[in-house]
């Protein structure tokens, strides 16, 4: 399956949610999948860092829903915030991995879950990570989504998707800079906190 079918369905059922992604290709797929959330949305820049900022700000915003989009090769890079996952029991926080099984982003070479042994799921689940999962097909994929977005425990879906990107679509213009205020601001906004106060050089 495509990862760009799958955000898109993911979107269309997100509307107050906050959503922590990985860098790469997926980032401009994102932005236009869900145009929506892009205030929302924090593109990160460093692989191994998706899912614990996300987990972050589960536990700083408890009564929010916070969606982790993460690859394979970022979340090699972290393993062990699964276990950190299964010990804390986050109960707003939706983690997707998107397993492309390679590194697109320099070329496309294999990760660990390309040779067939390495099953991310299974790491999560004896982790502690009871309800993690493989979604092979959009249908699977939707379902976890339904079932994910309701749950009041950590949920993971591993989506195995293609090594393709979506083409003709539109590259996100914003640095990370810019995008760290946008998404400070949003939060601040939503949650009706400061977070990011007056600067001391004004």
């Amino acid at each position: 399956m495509k990862r760009f079918d799958c955000m898109t369905v993911l979107s269309a059922r997100l509307k107050d949610e906050l959503v922590i992604l990985s860098l790469g290709a997926s980032v401009d797929e994102w932005y236009n999948a869900a145009p929506h959330m892009r205030q929302a949305s924090l593109f990160q820049q460093q692989l191994g860092c998706v899912t614990p900022q996300a987990f972050g700000l589960a536990a700083g915003l408890p009564r929010r829903r916070i969606v982790s989009l993460d690859t394979d090769g970022g979340m090699m890079f972290n393993l062990g915030i699964l276990a950190t996952l299964g010990n804390e029991q986050p109960k707003n926080l939706f983690v997707v991995v998107w397993d492309n099984e390679c590194y697109q982003s320099i070329g496309g070479p294999p990760t660990h879950t390309a040779f067939g042994r390495v099953d991310i799921a299974a790491i999560a689940r004896g982790a502690g990570v009871e309800h993690a999962y493989t979604a092979r097909t959009l249908e699977e994929f939707e379902t976890h989504c339904n079932a994910a977005l309701k749950a009041d425990v950590p949920y993971l879906v591993v989506a195995k998707v293609a090594g393709t990107v979506q083409p003709d679509i539109k590259r996100k213009q914003s640095d990370g800079r810019e995008d760290k205020y946008i998404f400070v601001r949003h939060v601040e906004a939503t949650e009706g906190i400061v977070i990011m106060g007056p600067s001391e050089h004004n």
